[in-house]
């Protein structure tokens, strides 16, 4: 469960980690609101939503897709068998 809120959460704050890193290489200090203008602000909001629905996207894409018919968990002389695709 955490995976699904923590990936695109991740793929949202990475524009501004890189901003934050754009500032301390410039010597700034990222945490005054000087730095942060409102045109800044919403170019990392769009980017971050852009780079966390390519990144929902390019997972659901390439991720295994199993095939075949789906045998549900069952009992089989007394012992609980998973279920699988077959």
């Amino acid at each position: 469960m955490w995976r699904v809120l923590l990936e695109p959460a991740a793929f949202f704050v990475a524009p501004f980690v890189v901003y934050v890193v754009y500032l301390l290489a410039l010597g700034r200090h990222p945490l005054k609101p000087v730095h942060w203008p409102s045109s800044a602000v919403v170019s990392l909001v769009i980017a971050g939503l852009a780079v966390a629905v390519a990144g929902m996207l390019w997972f659901g894409f390439e991720a295994d897709q199993p095939t075949g018919a789906y045998v549900p968990a069952h009992v089989e002389n007394g012992r609980v068998v998973p279920g699988q695709f077959k």
